[in-house]
């Protein structure tokens, strides 16, 4: 059938926005409303006629509401086939009546789950079953009924009601059948994500909910169609964004947010400040203020830098405004857990830099580290899904090899460049001094080449620095490097079969060497 035309609507809503009126359009043609509890209420205080679900099966509500549509009056009236003789001649028989739409939204189980507090008596409660029975009967029999979940479809549907006299088309109801599975589905995974108490496991199979958060201007290239979706139930990290200012994002600007927030995440005991390039850190630094650590942050590779991600710890305001506004710095995007109206004024309004009105101000709590989150990447034919790296070395853990021992000072800068680290793509190397980056090697091929990179990025300030792996030295090589260019403490994982000639060299150069037992691999 093409064209179905309404003449019985069973309505049970949890969300009443724009109800009524869509109810109206349908009293309008005719149509006999069918409803239950508040719903129907809801119905009668607007001059609706509507007839309680109970009167129509003659079976009353019971066990507080649990029971209600589950009867053959209501999923026979969804399920029978028009075309079939033998459905009508049953449906006769026992007195069902044909049901052409049914417009439901189900008990807001996501939203219960996500009060701090909640107890799993109060969730199980909020496990709608009827709902969903009638919201599939109906997209089962979408040929002959249209089932409506989404208040957002009211407008358009009473357009085509309009327009059709009443009716609905063959491909509305088809749109509306895919919509409304993809409902069912989204609502039974929330339900089986929130009762699996091991969490960290990976079962034999494995959904993933995405919400699309927003379109993007393109993908990693102009050609490329992109957009954002949120995993999860809750709005964290970049999911949960609030774009203050600027033009509107791309892809390649959220992956190096991503970055920034992972980065400036790691750091929590003072003022921090990264400046990512092609998702790699180009500066990173700690200070004072979070002006001061934006502005040593900068002076890492101020070339690198140009074009770059800014990520903060700690809220963007008036005084590391002024530094961004200083000299000729021009940054893409900044991300922060917050912005002081003030620093935002001086930005976009008052500054006469070029960028001022398309600089994206994007405000993002950092990456939560408990439980730990996952992260899913696409390989052709399938997807990798591992825990976030979000483990930190503890000082306990550090042990150092070499005769020659850091002290104190030497230690927690080890730390520091140990964790600027993590954050390149491998093989990673990082020098680094007074919590600045000094000096980075990312990406390459071999671990020497890295070293290179990295110790002349450096220059003369390797003099004194720490130098910090990824991963465990291979050959003493890159020590001999190291050595030349005056570093003064490495840390590394450890682990090779030549660890002992790793060690060796450093003795033999009197640099300090630290192993921390785990890697940090970033492909």
């Amino acid at each position: 059938m093409d064209r179905v035309a309404i003449k019985r609507a069973l309505i049970s809503v949890s969300d009443k926005t724009g109800i009524v009126s869509f109810a109206q359009k349908l009293a309008q043609f005719g149509c006999e409303l069918l409803s239950t509890g508040g719903t129907a209420k809801v119905l009668r205080e607007a001059g609706l006629k509507v007839i309680d679900v109970s009167d129509y099966t003659g079976f009353p509500e019971m066990m507080d509401g649990r029971v209600k549509t589950l009867h053959p009056k209501v999923h026979g009236g969804l399920l029978a086939r028009r075309d079939l003789k033998e459905h009508q001649q049953a449906a006769q028989k026992h007195g069902i009546g044909m049901i052409d739409m049914v417009i439901v939204n189900l008990y807001p189980f996501e939203a219960t789950v996500a009060k701090p507090g909640v107890s799993r008596e109060d969730a199980i409660e909020n496990i709608d079953i009827g709902g969903p029975s009638m919201v599939r009967s109906a997209a089962k029999n979408h040929e002959a009924v249209a089932v409506v979940t989404d208040p957002g479809d009211y407008e358009a549907l009473a357009a085509e009601l309009q327009s059709q006299q009443g009716a609905l088309g063959l491909a509305t109801r088809r749109r509306l059948c895919a919509k409304a599975f993809r409902m069912t589905a989204w609502y039974d995974h929330a339900i089986s994500e929130y009762l699996d108490d091991d969490g960290g496991s990976f079962p034999a199979r494995k959904l993933v909910a995405l919400t699309l958060n927003q379109s993007l201007r393109y993908g990693e290239n102009p050609h490329q169609e992109a957009a954002f979706y949120r995993t999860g139930r809750f709005a964290q990290a970049l999911g949960g964004l609030e774009q203050l200012a600027g033009k509107e994002l791309s892809y390649n600007n959220l992956l190096d947010l991503d970055a920034a927030l992972r980065v400036a995440g790691e750091f929590d005991r003072e003022h921090f400040a990264v400046i990512i390039k092609h998702t790699n850190p180009c500066g990173a630094a700690a200070g004072a203020s979070a002006a001061e650590a934006f502005s040593r942050a900068y002076a890492c590779d101020p070339v690198s830098a140009f074009g770059g991600i800014v990520g903060l710890n700690r809220p963007f305001d008036l005084a590391t405004a002024q530094q961004l506004l200083e000299g000729e710095k021009f940054i893409e995007a900044i991300v922060a857990p917050d912005f002081e109206a003030r620093a935002m004024d001086e930005v976009v309004n008052k500054s006469g830099k070029k960028w001022r009105k398309s600089i994206r101000l994007i405000k993002a709590s950092t990456l939560p580290t408990s439980p730990v989150p996952l992260e899913y990447r696409a390989v052709s034919g399938g997807m990798l899904v591992q825990h976030l790296d979000v483990r930190r070395v503890q000082p306990a853990e550090m042990k150092v090899v070499t005769k020659t021992p850091p002290d104190n000072r030497i230690m927690d800068e080890l730390f520091y460049a140990w964790t600027f680290c993590k954050h390149f793509k491998s093989n990673a190397i990082v020098v680094a001094r007074h919590k600045s980056l000094l000096g980075y090697g990312a990406g390459q091929t071999n671990r020497v080449d890295s070293t290179k990179h990295a110790l002349e990025r450096a220059g003369e300030k390797a003099r004194g620095a720490v130098l910090a792996s990824d991963a465990f030295f291979p050959f003493a090589d890159s020590i001999e490097l190291a050595a030349a260019a005056g570093i003064a403490a490495i840390i590394q994982p450890g682990g090779s079969v030549r660890d002992e000639e790793v060690i060796q060299a450093c003795d033999k150069h009197g640099i300090a060497m630290v192993f921390t037992g785990m890697r940090h691999f970033r492909h």
